[in-house]
């Protein structure tokens, strides 16, 4: 597994400015990175305060659509809580078009219910969510895909489209759409009929492999090729030149070596390359690592030395 077949996965809502994350997707950029994407969450989590504060998802990747040139961008994943399929479609179509077509859109049904309480977004339960997010994909999906000059209409128990002239069109035809989860049903039905990638966060690989069964199945179910789907994996990435700088920034990040060693990509160079290399011989065909101190971009560039 190569750089380009990797993402740089950030978590801004833990504490990071808009400038602090063009410099992490300047240099993932720099060093050949597939991808940079970002959480879209708009509290902290954990010990960490936010400060200075969350910063939006699509803004934020509008912002990075100028000021990069070639990395592509994404969220793992937005919240189809956080904003109607209309708008939300016009949206990322525009971020694709400022970028030049290099947008991924991950979209999730949400679940840390603080932030929405904090920020006073509704909240319904898990069905109900679900429910809204299954029909959100349809109007996104539906909106891009009309042909120029038709409209767009949609009867759904929670939205409704009328005569929409389904403007704006993204760039890239179809826009790459990441769904994940390890929900056993609907989440591998869902990725069958919109997704192009599939990605299970933070979960062992042997759970990766049995979700990843799943979406094949629900693939075969409707027609679809499964070999058509890309499955990936998010792991947190924590790496050292040897054991004592490795023991170092697990203690910046406020984790422990040993759970790090278990759960991510960690460890010295030697551990990091066996756990890459047990993922892509498991299945994985992208891998997108969460970077945790973002103001240590030499984490990066050993990152990349040991992925090439």
């Amino acid at each position: 597994m190569s750089t380009s077949d990797t993402t740089i996965f950030t978590e801004p809502q833990q504490g990071a400015t808009y400038d602090e994350l063009l410099t992490v997707a300047l240099r993932a950029e720099a060093l050949g990175f597939g991808a940079f994407f970002r959480s879209d969450h708009y509290l902290s989590m954990g010990d960490a305060d936010g400060r200075p504060g969350p910063t939006d998802a699509w803004i934020t990747l509008a912002g990075l659509a100028r000021d990069t040139s070639t990395i592509r961008l994404g969220t793992l994943v937005s919240s189809a809580t956080f904003r109607h399929p209309g708008p939300f479609a016009i949206s990322v179509a525009q971020v694709d078009q400022m970028s030049g077509g290099r947008v991924e859109l991950g979209l999730g049904a949400g679940w840390f219910e603080q932030e929405h309480q904090a920020y006073g977004i509704p909240f319904p339960e898990l069905g109900h969510r679900f429910d809204r997010l299954e029909e959100q994909f349809d109007i996104i999906t539906g909106l891009w895909a009309t042909p120029d000059g038709e409209t767009f209409s949609y009867d759904g128990a929670n939205y409704t489209v009328t005569d929409s002239p389904a403007l704006t069109k993204p760039v890239q035809h179809p826009m790459p759409i990441v769904v994940g989860g390890g929900g056993p049903k609907r989440t591998p039905r869902l990725a069958a009929k919109h997704a192009t990638e599939f990605n299970t966060p933070f979960v062992p690989l042997s759970f990766f492999q049995e979700q990843a069964e799943r979406v094949r199945g629900a693939c075969r179910a409707i027609d679809r090729d499964p070999a058509s789907m890309t499955f990936s994996a998010a792991l947190v990435a924590c790496v050292g030149s040897d054991a004592a700088e490795f023991e170092a920034r697990a203690a910046a990040i406020g984790r422990e070596p040993d759970e790090l060693r278990e759960n991510g990509a960690a460890g010295t160079p030697d551990e990091f390359r066996a756990t890459i290399e047990r993922w892509r011989e498991g299945g994985a065909q992208r891998l997108h690592l969460q970077v945790l101190d973002l103001a240590d971009l030499d984490h990066l560039d050993l990152i990349a030395d040991l992925l090439d």
